[in-house]
């Protein structure tokens, strides 16, 4: 059986991370977000570090690190986490450094998310940021099993800011079996409907991060 068959609105809307990470958001943005999130009866909410804190009324509260480039400094990224586990985030999103990937500099991946790691705490969920539109199969690869080693919970496609692009079914579908079932398969960047999302889950997601989260749902039976 497939995803359009077995999957219902309600179960879609807890995989999903509803997103706002525009620069020029405001307070009443994510207040707006937050409404519709509860709306739409979603797991999580994802906003920027810089919103927080926030009052969610229940729902997971996801924030990023690192973001969007991932060319921070492995303290940084580590001191940005704890500021936002302090400030009352749950799960964590950090985006790797991509030119280190690429040049197939596996430890220094393992290390920047082991940074992010220790910083977070065992009780915070980690989820990596790889950006797969921009790396070749064998550093997702690796990434993947850099990030397994580092105790991360999830491996991400992707920011949504790249200029390679988003989320494809092939990078889940390596991502998934390279670490499927050790970790989650976050699924983001590009997913704007219901054909998008099952695709994704098919390939073996178990979360999506979505701005268009609505959209999503309503091609889901209710």
């Amino acid at each position: 059986m497939d995803a359009q068959d077995i999957l219902t609105r309600g179960q879609v809307a807890q995989l999903i991370d509803h997103t706002l990470l525009k620069p020029g958001a405001v307070p009443s943005d994510v207040e707006a977000l937050i409404d519709e999130a509860h709306e739409l009866g979603v797991l999580a909410v994802c906003v920027s570090p810089s919103m927080l804190p926030v009052d969610t009324d229940g729902l997971v509260i996801a924030t990023v690190v690192g973001f969007p480039s991932g060319k921070h400094h492995s303290l940084i990224k580590a001191a940005e986490a704890r500021l936002a586990v302090d400030q009352g985030a749950d799960e964590i999103d950090m985006v790797i450094d991509i030119g280190a990937a690429l040049s197939g500099n596996s430890d220094a991946v393992l290390q920047d998310v082991l940074a992010v790691r220790e910083a977070c705490g065992p009780d915070t969920v980690l989820k990596v940021i790889l950006e797969t539109a921009a790396l070749t199969d064998e550093a997702i690869i690796a990434a993947c099993l850099a990030a397994r080693t580092a105790g991360a919970d999830f491996v991400k496609t992707s920011t949504g800011f790249h200029p390679a692009g988003g989320a494809s079914v092939h990078a889940v579908e390596l991502m998934a079996r390279t670490v499927g079932g050790a970790l989650g398969i976050k699924a983001s960047g590009g997913i704007r409907n219901a054909e998008d999302a099952r695709a994704m889950i098919e390939a073996g997601a178990t979360r999506l991060g979505l701005s268009s989260s609505r959209a999503v749902l309503d091609g889901f039976p209710g």
